[in-house]
């Protein structure tokens, strides 16, 4: 009847393993951010008017003008997913129209930023 112990679990090695992995997952993070910004046109702004209009977006509590911008990403990466279909898809020319319409508008859209932070 002898009684054999488990192996006692290493919790350091678990602890230094997820920490790992969460310096991993931030890191991707930073990068899907930076390809987003790319993506989208904004890397044409100044990283100060970026941040401005990053930082108007994130104060706002207007839950209509928050699904609105929701729906215009929604389409955003819906056209992107479609660019990178068979040139079949691409053909129809409204990916490309859709596009150039949203790139035109998202200065528009962050031109209030400043002017909003100011008046505040």
């Amino acid at each position: 009847m002898e009684t054999t112990m488990r192996k006692p679990r290493d919790y350091d090695a678990e602890l230094k393993a997820l920490e790992d992995k969460a310096k991993e997952l931030k890191a991707r993070k930073v990068q899907q951010l930076g390809e987003l910004v790319i993506a989208t046109g904004a890397d044409a702004f100044t990283p100060e008017e970026l941040a401005g209009a990053l930082i108007v977006i994130a104060e706002t509590k207007d839950t209509a003008r928050r699904e609105a911008w929701s729906k215009r990403g929604s389409a955003f990466f819906h056209s992107r997913s479609r660019r990178s279909a068979p040139s079949a898809d691409r053909d129809s020319g409204s990916t490309t129209d859709r596009d150039t319409g949203s790139a035109q508008t998202h200065p528009g859209g962050a031109q209030p930023a400043p002017g909003s932070a100011g008046a505040a």
